[in-house]
């Protein structure tokens, strides 16, 4: 009987090893804490999310940030908002923080903004609709609530923990020497950051791309298109720029991780361009003068993006008789490189999740995401992205989250924090 006993005892015990739970009774109390209230975090989604916030619309991105902030200060936190100037037409940043010495310094980053507007927050079932849902306003509730819950549990007082929700994240202002500058002294201060963009099943976000804008002028020589490819006519511009384009495709498309879009383009006899806009006029028996192309360049490194905009440039030189082109280039997002500092990082957030058995935690493919404003202090500070809730549609009508995920992220993040600022 004794040695039945025992056994019992050893397969319990490396059962519970198995198991993947290994919290501490502090940590208990704060996983208890989130369960007890998913209700009110998806109450104050419904609120945050039925304020309508799209960048443009600087008044909505502050009323979204007004709420927030009164839930920063009620768990102890001192916030302000931080206004941009009137002709940069942005809502301005949300900043909350604690004051302790303990552990890690930790940033939070979310964001405010929207890129569309018009649906009403709505739950059907396990999923909630609703624009900004995804991206990225239940991120928001996220850290919110796991502040609470280590508040609650009396674990957020000794901590030095920085929130900066920007207005601006979809279209940043400019110059972005002041739209980030709070971001980039908010790095500074601290030693890590944890970003809330939308996120997925099991997965995290240790590297995103970068992205820039291109913008190529083609001109050539015109007359009657029965002089097309005549020594003293030559090419035309769209057959030029379909050179141009051509190589690009052939020269650029085997690289991991580097994409280019031509986006918008426009030709003929003369070309007109506004900041949004490219329009032409022509005719079928003239020799087009002049060609615009516009797009956009993405890339994992700063290295990708310069050996990238060389071969470009090289591309555009070779030019065809009687013509000429340029290209130039508008720096926009910075890239996340996928460091062993953000890998160390993905994996105290492993340890969290498997401790919670909630599974494994992997590395999200760069080439699945686009850029955010972790890249720009990525190069300053560790961090890790895609900590938000999951769910799909982002930028785009039907916008959701799965509710399920909702309280797996909050104690993933609840207790990743928590460990940090031990």
């Amino acid at each position: 009987m004794k040695n039945i006993i025992l056994s019992l005892l050893i397969v319990l015990f490396l059962s519970s090893f198995v198991c993947g739970q290994k919290i501490s009774s502090q940590e208990q109390i704060i996983v208890d804490y989130v369960d007890q209230h998913i209700p009110d975090a998806i109450q104050l989604l419904e609120q945050n999310v039925n304020i309508e916030s799209p960048t443009e619309n600087p008044s909505g991105v502050k009323a979204a940030g007004s709420m927030m902030m009164d839930e920063f200060r009620s768990i102890g936190m001192s916030v302000r908002w931080i206004d941009m100037p009137p002709e940069m037409k942005r809502g301005g940043h949300l900043w909350a923080e604690t004051s302790g010495t303990k552990g890690k310094r930790v940033l939070l980053l979310g964001h405010l903004d929207t890129v569309l507007k018009g649906e009403k927050f709505r739950r059907e079932g396990n999923t909630i609709y609703g624009t900004g849902t995804f991206d990225m306003k239940a991120g928001n509730i996220v850290i919110y609530y796991a502040l609470k819950a280590l508040q609650s549990a009396g674990a957020l007082r000794d901590t030095k923990i920085i929130v900066l929700l920007t207005g601006d994240e979809e279209d940043t202002g400019l110059p972005e020497t002041i739209s980030r500058r709070d971001m980039f002294d908010a790095a500074k201060r601290s030693d890590l950051v944890l970003s809330f963009e939308n996120g997925g099943d099991n997965i995290a976000t240790v590297a995103r791309r970068g992205y820039s804008d291109w913008q190529l002028e083609v001109t050539a020589k015109t007359g009657h298109s029965s002089g097309i490819f005549r020594e003293s006519m030559g090419s035309g511009a769209i057959f030029e720029t379909a050179r141009i384009l051509n190589q690009f495709y052939e020269n650029l498309n085997h690289e991991k991780y580097l994409t280019f879009n031509p986006s918008i383009i426009s030709g003929g006899t003369e070309v007109t361009a506004t900041e949004s806009s490219l329009t032409s006029i022509g005719k079928g028996n003239v020799v087009p003068a002049k060609v615009i192309v516009r797009g956009d360049l993405r890339f994992i490194s700063e290295e990708q993006k310069a050996a990238a905009r060389e071969k470009m440039k090289a591309i555009v030189a070779m030019n065809l008789p009687g013509t000429s082109a340029t290209i130039t280039f508008r720096d926009e997002m910075p890239a996340m490189a996928p460091t062993p500092a953000n890998y160390e990082l993905l994996k105290q957030l492993d340890n969290v999740s498997q401790d919670l058995g909630l599974g494994t935690i992997k590395p999200l493919d760069p080439g699945e995401r686009g850029a955010g404003d972790i890249s720009y202090i990525s190069d300053l500070i560790p961090g890790l992205d895609g900590l938000g809730a999951t769910g799909g549609n982002a930028h785009a009508k039907g916008e959701y989250i799965d509710v399920d995920t909702l309280p797996i992220q909050i104690k993933r993040a609840a207790l990743l924090i928590y460990r940090l600022t031990r």
